[in-house]
């Protein structure tokens, strides 16, 4: 599933070719009310965690959750037959955008929108994020933080690459309890995920390897995945640890697998 900067990257795309003019928006899928925006101005693109919202106005907003397998697909004018299940397709002056199997599309009003915001927790890619309240829901828990940071009510956006990434950087144990987390490391953790998760934004990859740890420095070839990015854990099940040489470890922990050092995080 894309982690939070993907979808902060998909609205900044958004916002930059489409905001402020109208938008023919079509479903060829004929499962999204299209006709209920179609060829209104879109006011702003913007995301909160795995969350895209398309506004319209105040009694129309588009909200997406790519899911597992949503994905957009962007193309320069003009606009071509659909290939495939499109659930909505949005078109501008230069671009348009064909959106494949999301888990949700579909139009909402401010109040539902508000509803759903409600449910989240703080995103470290917006700056309405209050960090305090993220701590107060990780603190009064006695689920592990490793659990914690993939939950979406506590924090938006961080999935399982930047669990993973942000825990060995700290040399956190992932299995910490959360009301064992003192509130120097919540505003370390914090920190350092705002860092991380903006330069996903920018380059369209999770890189969270120090300048010292990257392939040249450390004369180690480079990764070699589909996902692209250096990290240290994640998806490196096996392999010796960049820092110290232990292997690294998985297992699954709440239906997702967790990676960590057995010595780097104690």
């Amino acid at each position: 599933m894309p982690e939070g900067h993907t979808l902060h990257r998909l609205a900044r795309l958004h916002q930059r070719r489409y905001a402020g003019a109208p938008v023919a928006v079509s479903s060829p899928q004929g499962r999204f009310a299209a006709s209920l925006v179609d060829g209104r101005t879109l006011v702003r693109a913007e995301a909160h965690g795995k969350h895209l919202f398309h506004v319209y106005g105040p009694d129309a907003v588009v909200h997406v959750h790519l899911g597992l397998y949503g994905t957009f697909t962007e193309s320069p004018l003009p606009v071509l037959l659909p290939v495939g299940q499109v659930r909505m397709r949005m078109a501008g002056a230069t671009h348009w955008t064909d959106l494949r199997g999301p888990t949700a599309c579909e139009v909402l009003n401010t109040d539902e929108v508000k509803a759903i915001r409600a449910r989240l927790g703080p995103d470290p890619l917006r700056r309405d994020a209050n960090p305090d309240l993220a701590y107060e829901r990780v603190i009064r828990s006695r689920q592990s933080l490793a659990v914690l940071l993939m939950d979406q009510k506590v924090i938006a956006g961080v999935g399982n690459v930047y669990r993973a990434e942000v825990l060995f950087r700290h040399n956190v144990n992932p299995l910490l309890a959360g009301n064992k987390v003192s509130r120097e490391l919540w505003d370390a953790l914090w920190a350092d995920l705002v860092v991380l998760m903006k330069d996903g934004v920018k380059v369209g990859q999770i890189n969270t390897v120090r300048r010292e740890h990257m392939p040249r420095a450390m004369k180690r070839p480079p990764r070699v995945d589909r996902h692209g990015g250096e990290v240290y854990v994640y998806r490196r099940a096996g392999e010796p640890c960049f820092l110290c040489g232990t292997e690294v470890r998985t297992t699954v922990l709440a239906a997702r697998n967790l990676f960590w050092c057995p010595v780097c995080q104690p």
